[in-house]
């Protein structure tokens, strides 16, 4: 069974910093392609922050471009985001996601971490 575990989130003050942390348990690394997060805002939708490949290959909403940078750290089976000059409109719960390759695709969630970006 897949565990994706996040840590990282907090209370930070506009042009702030934080960096969330999501680590996956119950499968290799090679089995999880691409690792991403996600984020939802109160009475919005779950939408795309950032997702990274096996490779190393990145994609971003663009309301994060040049602000968020993922990364992902194979041998810990752990995918970061580093969130620069926070607004606070990034205020939400932020999700970590996996997708399994192996027996078949499919998607896993993390619990959800909050961000809030507040003075």
């Amino acid at each position: 069974q897949v565990q994706l575990v996040e840590s990282g989130g907090g209370l930070v003050q506009p042009g702030g910093s934080l960096r969330l942390s999501c680590a996956a348990s119950g499968t290799a690394f090679f089995n999880i392609n691409p690792m991403g997060w996600y984020r939802q805002a109160p009475g919005k939708q779950r939408e795309l922050v950032a997702t990274v490949s096996i490779g190393g290959s990145t994609n971003y909403a663009d309301s994060v471009k040049g602000r968020f940078t993922i990364s992902r750290d194979n041998a810990k089976n752990t995918v970061y985001l580093q969130m620069n000059s926070l607004k606070p409109e990034d205020t939400a719960v932020y999700y970590c996601n996996a997708e399994l390759l192996i027996p078949r695709r499919t998607n896993h969630w993390g619990q959800g971490t909050q961000v809030t970006v507040s003075s």
